[in-house]
């Protein structure tokens, strides 16, 4: 089972085991880690489950592309490695993935 390292804007840090096929968002909040509201549920509608990859993750996690990267444009303070967590699933080459969570999702 992968380990997901969550990091919070002021620099907290909680590591999550999320299984495989799973969405980095559904562990942030199935281990209630602040940070990931996910109010649509994971429907890619809603981008409150926006957060930041660590740079060192990008050729795992891929880059946003279609309805993903059009919900980017709504989020505050984005940057070229913003992804929103319900798009991203859990794989087993993602162990020790760092995510980074912005200050506020609205």
């Amino acid at each position: 089972m992968p380990i997901i390292n969550y990091v919070t804007h002021d620099g907290n840090q909680f590591e999550a085991d999320v299984d495989v096929g799973k969405t980095v968002m559904e562990g942030a909040t199935e281990n209630m880690i602040d940070g990931i509201l996910a109010e649509c549920g994971g429907a890619c509608s809603c981008a409150t489950c926006h957060c930041y990859v660590d740079e060192k993750w990008g050729q795992i996690t891929g880059t946003a592309d279609g309805i993903e990267k059009e919900m980017l444009e709504v989020v505050n303070e984005p940057k070229e490695t913003s992804r929103l967590s319900c798009q991203m699933t859990v794989t087993d080459e993602m162990d020790g993935l760092v995510v980074h969570l912005p200050e506020s999702q609205y």
